[in-house]
């Protein structure tokens, strides 16, 4: 069976990490260790909730997100090693699919889908990766892993929310760029990997569903503080990539970043003079990255520390599902909140009498909730309205759901 180990970077994210953190816990049917990389906020938290001793804690305050990741790689004692986001959290099955394409030795990296903060759509599915950073959708099984070799200058990407490498051949590669302080470092490493022709398998199943939290680089909104390290990271990027015209790439940067920000500006969540001054954050971190100096990628060592399995010979959690009426909501929160303690997964499902698009979330207590009208969407491609009987309707969402949360399925 795979080890795995699982790298989580928190940086002022404290309560999104706690809850990460609990997610994770619940993950099935893959021998796991937990890593994480944090400030001293996190620490604490990670302290305060009880999780000391169980996984591993490393400090480390840099606003870095590439040398913390190296961090959590020199610790990482598993034959695969997944990465994931503070501010999300996997469905269940997700490091079961995640890992199985490396049964095959020739398979080097995989990455699945994720899920936006509705819970439904997808902020990512399977994307190629140019050069000159830019990206394409990629056509994949939406139900089975699909595996695609790299070539140079074109490699498959793997978002660095929901990925996982063969831990040999990332120590190897000496890990991630510190160059890139934050955004494409995992991109920069995809085009190493396709360099070397290396292949990736894309895992639909393996699913993340990915919040977006506040940072110091953006509100929770998504609108963004500064621009600063996405202009640096895309001049570095250039550098090491592309042979084209640099200055052409970064003007459409800037067109593509102008547009972002004026849907912000005519939504009402920044103001006019907001635009320019952003702008010119990207401007500025680009002249920084040109000059930045490149750096010498050596291989990274053995692990430090030995594998620490988080909950060894520890029984699969069987899955359970609760569903009320929308008017018996506390009910339903009472429940599944007591079934989680006694140790079972989860699903919380509430139905409105109305046509309400659906939401799914993961409770900070540790069950997965979707709300919404009975004859709601739960899919975007759903008519705006359809009938359906109660008993039909949960039928039909536990269906869609429960092949996330169980490995019956592969």
């Amino acid at each position: 069976m795979t080890e795995a180990s699982v790298i989580i970077v928190s940086r002022g994210r404290p309560t999104a990490l706690t809850r990460c953190l609990t997610g994770v816990s619940q993950l099935l049917a893959v021998r796991f260790e937990i890593i994480v990389v944090a400030d001293d906020a996190g620490i604490a938290a990670v302290m305060q909730a009880g999780w000391q001793g169980r996984i591993k804690l490393i400090p480390f305050d840099q606003a870095n997100i590439s040398a913390a990741r190296n961090l959590g790689i020199q610790h990482a004692a598993g034959d695969v090693i997944a990465f994931i986001d503070d501010d999300a959290v996997p469905e269940p099955a997700w490091l079961a699919r995640l890992t199985a394409p490396f049964h095959n030795p020739a398979v080097s990296a995989a990455g699945g889908f994720v899920r936006g903060r509705n819970g439904i759509s997808y902020q990512w599915r399977a994307r190629d990766i140019h050069a000159d950073a830019s990206s394409s959708d990629l056509t994949v099984s939406s139900d089975s892993p699909t595996v695609l070799t790299g070539r140079p200058g074109s490699g498959t990407k793997t978002e660095g929310t929901n990925m996982a490498f063969r831990r040999s051949v990332l120590a190897q590669m000496g890990g991630f760029d510190p160059a890139f302080r934050f955004y494409l470092d995992e991109t920069d490493l995809n085009l190493r990997l396709a360099a070397h022709c290396h292949l990736t398998a894309i895992v639909p199943r393996a699913e993340v569903h990915h919040g977006f939290d506040a940072s110091d680089r953006r509100r929770g909104d998504r609108v963004p503080q500064t621009l600063f390290d996405i202009g640096a990271s895309l001049a570095i990027f250039l550098r090491k990539h592309f042979d084209g015209d640099h200055e052409m790439r970064l003007r459409s940067e800037v067109t593509q970043q102008r547009n972002r920000l004026m849907r912000h500006m005519i939504d009402g969540r920044i103001e006019p003079g907001d635009v320019d001054r952003l702008l010119q954050t990207l401007l500025a971190g680009w002249d920084d990255g040109t000059t930045r100096p490149m750096t010498t990628m050596a291989p990274i060592g053995s692990p430090i520390l030995p594998f620490l399995a988080l909950q060894p010979n520890a029984a699969p959690a069987q899955h359970r599902i609760v569903a009320v009426q929308r008017k018996l909501a506390g009910i339903g929160h009472e429940q599944a909140a007591k079934l989680v303690k006694e140790g079972y997964l989860v699903s919380l499902y509430i139905f409105s009498m109305t046509a309400l698009y659906h939401r799914i979330r993961f409770h900070r207590a540790g069950y997965w909730v979707q709300e919404g009208g009975l004859f709601g969407r739960s899919e975007r491609d759903d008519p705006l309205w359809q009938y359906w009987t109660h008993s039909d309707r949960l039928e039909r969402e536990v269906a869609r759901r429960t092949i996330f949360r169980t490995i019956d399925e592969p």
